[in-house]
């Protein structure tokens, strides 16, 4: 299904507030954030590029309850040794290891039904999914790769990242998955998706870390309102019904989630498929929303405090500063340019947005902004909000 979004030139974003998709999309360039969702086209250079939320037909939601158990006795990690003579013979062992912790997940929805990927987190049946692959789910099941299936609840879930807990019921002895870290991963690196493509449960597919600490906003596709502000690129062949699905390192280890692939919009030729520009939320965000929903808490999210539009000379300008926000806090005033957060280059409101998304509450960042044509540096220690 092709969703149109159309954005208002014009239009301010407040950054932090999950539901708000962030503004304008930016002019197309190697750096520039990415506009994604079902088919949502956009100037980008050559032609309209579409991001499609990776699910397979209808998309659905609902809620989980467990610990993540990241023990090493239970480690899916493999030891690639002498991986560097036999390169093929590796994959063939991170795949064979990582199959087991990646399910199908089915829905049906009001509207009919769909199919994603999930990942295990603990050998009871806890789950990993996409929001938007549950979103408005009546019925959940997940299909393991030993060829057994059982139905599901939903824990959790987190529109805001387009994440979702799910738990299968009445299981246990599962392989959970070894989680990794995105501060060991570099552009280059070798990377698997494991998923169930157009519902070809147990595909692998391999290629390498394009590019990270990219911005994709998935706002009003298929359920979701997601902003990842620290997405992962890889060219690994990515399709409808990866969504949810596992994206691992050399090792085997987690890295990220499978959530949204670019294609070609009708005005470009029409491809909607994989064209080697995938994304995944990272495992780090993953599991510190994982941790929240399993607890039953209510996922936070880092905010600035201020409404933005985009400066016609490159930044993000505050149009509006909340009293007590922890832009306030730090000084920021209404009219102040924002250009770059830590070491991260803001052209425009998503960069800001995204920047901001990328960090954790609590976390202290420097924003170097103009003000009066002068350019100053604050450390900014970010808010939360649910």
């Amino acid at each position: 299904m092709t969703l149109h979004h159309d954005i208002t030139p014009d239009q301010s974003t407040r950054i932090g507030i999950p539901a708000e998709p962030p503004l304008p999309a930016p002019p197309g360039g190697p750096g520039g954030p990415v506009k994604p969702t079902g088919s949502w086209p956009r100037r980008a250079g050559f032609g309209a590029i579409i991001l499609a939320v990776a699910v397979g037909g209808g998309a659905t939601g609902a809620a989980v309850a467990t610990a993540l158990d990241d023990s090493p006795s239970t480690s899916a990690a493999v030891d690639l040794t002498g991986a560097a003579s036999a390169p093929v013979q590796s994959l063939a062992k991170v795949a064979a290891a990582v199959q087991p912790s990646v399910v199908s997940v089915q829905v049906t929805t009001a509207q009919g039904g769909g199919e994603g990927s999930g990942v295990i987190l603990d050998s009871d049946g806890t789950i990993v999914t996409n929001n938007h692959v549950v979103n408005g789910a009546e019925t959940v099941r997940v299909s393991f790769t030993d060829g057994t299936s059982t139905s599901a609840t939903v824990v959790g879930t987190d529109p805001a990242n387009d994440l979702a807990v799910i738990k299968a019921d009445g299981v246990s002895g599962l392989t959970p998955v070894t989680l990794g870290t995105t501060e060991s991963l570099h552009v280059g690196d070798t990377v698997v998706a494991i998923g169930s493509p157009l519902g070809l449960e147990g595909s692998v597919t391999s290629g390498i870390v394009s590019a990270l600490h990219r911005t994709v906003d998935l706002g009003g596709n298929e359920g979701s309102t997601a902003l990842v502000g620290d997405a992962i690129q890889t060219d690994a062949a990515i399709n409808p019904g990866n969504s949810g699905g596992a994206l691992v390192d050399g090792q085997g280890r987690l890295v990220g989630i499978n959530v949204a692939i670019a294609s070609l919009g009708s005005a470009a030729g029409g491809q909607s498929g994989n064209i080697g520009v995938g994304f995944a939320i990272p495992v780090d965000e993953m599991r510190r929303v994982a941790d929240q929903l399993i607890a039953g808490e209510t996922p936070t999210h880092a905010i600035l405090g201020v409404q933005i539009s985009d400066s016609p000379d490159g930044g993000a300008v505050l149009q509006v500063v909340t009293p007590g926000s922890a832009a306030e806090t730090a000084g920021l005033k209404v009219g102040d340019v924002i250009t770059q957060v830590d070491d991260r280059s803001v052209d425009n409101g998503t960069d800001l947005a995204g920047a901001v998304r990328a960090h954790a509450p609590g976390d202290s960042v420097s924003v170097t902004f103009l003000r009066d044509g002068n350019q100053r540096t604050v450390d900014v220690t970010l808010d939360s909000a649910s």
